[in-house]
């Protein structure tokens, strides 16, 4: 649980400049409207607020009150942890059915519940990037890119493998190949040489050949 002192700036960064606040106001109608066409909630266009407006908005906020004393790494990290299992415990319990895409079995006080709580999430870890004095959004960028390559389409398209997992499969799958090509070949000049198409002994491609 995150104390009465972080709180107000968590809701004072959703209010500045018009961002988190209208879209997370907007998330249960947005939910709604999508579920309605039977398509999940992501498919709903998000609210335009970029990374930098929030570390802004934070960063005003905890200057406004002296509170970087307290936005320490550490801190940040275990607020963070906090709020996570407060968004948990909305989930908890529930059936597989009421939490798919669009959270079906939610109801509107239910969704604006979660909607505040992922916005904790959020808040506290664009903090905490800030204080340590990463650019997240770069950070997210290049693991995208990482994990493009860790998971390739073609291994891992319908499966939930770890890219260990996928790799493994992969390699298995080459040397099952390449014993399958090998003994394809070896039936191939086996053949050649009771056809006689070789001499005894001798290669059939290097027989082939001459």
């Amino acid at each position: 649980m995150t104390s009465k002192q972080q709180r107000p700036a968590e809701q004072e960064a959703s209010q500045s400049n018009g961002a988190p606040a209208a879209a997370a106001g907007d998330a249960p109608a947005a939910a709604a409207a999508s579920a309605d066409h039977g398509a999940p909630a992501a498919s709903a266009p998000w609210h335009n607020t970029s990374l930098q407006q929030l570390r802004a908005a934070l960063q005003r906020f905890a200057d406004e009150r002296n509170w970087h004393q307290y936005h320490t790494p550490r801190n940040l990290l275990l607020a963070l942890t906090g709020e996570v299992g407060e968004l948990a415990e909305i989930f908890q319990w529930r059936g597989d059915g009421a939490c798919g895409c669009g959270l079906p079995g939610f109801s509107e006080a239910d969704r604006q519940h979660v909607a505040e709580e992922l916005s904790d999430v959020l808040l506290y870890l664009v903090r905490l990037a800030d204080t340590c004095g990463i650019d997240l959004g770069a950070a997210a960028l290049e693991k995208m890119e990482k994990n493009a390559k860790k998971y390739p389409v073609h291994l891992a398209h319908g499966s939930a493998a770890k890219y260990t997992q996928l790799a493994q499969q992969a390699g298995q799958a080459e040397r099952v190949q390449q014993v399958e090509q090998a003994g394809d070949a070896l039936q191939q000049r086996q053949r050649q040489r009771e056809a006689g198409d070789g001499p005894a002994g001798q290669p059939a491609a290097a027989a082939g050949s001459s």
